[in-house]
């Protein structure tokens, strides 16, 4: 698990901070404008990817920097459901 954990860190490194601002801003955007369960499934697909980048980094983060992770993840959820229904 440790391999595969710094693999994606390591991936993660490397992505220039431009392009994943304007793939995150392109899906939220895409998600929040598309209807019903479509959009809802797009801002599910952001909401995981930003799981996953929390967890993943969660020993190296500072205590406020993983409430404001915590935070905007459970926003993220709330209008994944609000969106499905």
């Amino acid at each position: 698990m440790v391999a595969t954990s710094d693999n994606l860190l390591r991936r993660l490194a490397r992505v220039n901070p431009t392009t994943a601002f304007i793939v995150a801003l392109v899906l939220m955007l895409a998600g929040m404008f598309l209807p019903g369960i479509v959009g809802a499934a797009l801002l599910f697909l952001l909401a995981a990817g930003l799981a996953t980048l929390t967890f993943t980094t969660w020993p190296v983060q500072r205590p406020s920097t993983r409430v404001l992770r915590v935070v905007m993840l459970v926003l993220l959820l709330a209008a994944v459901i609000a969106k499905a229904v």
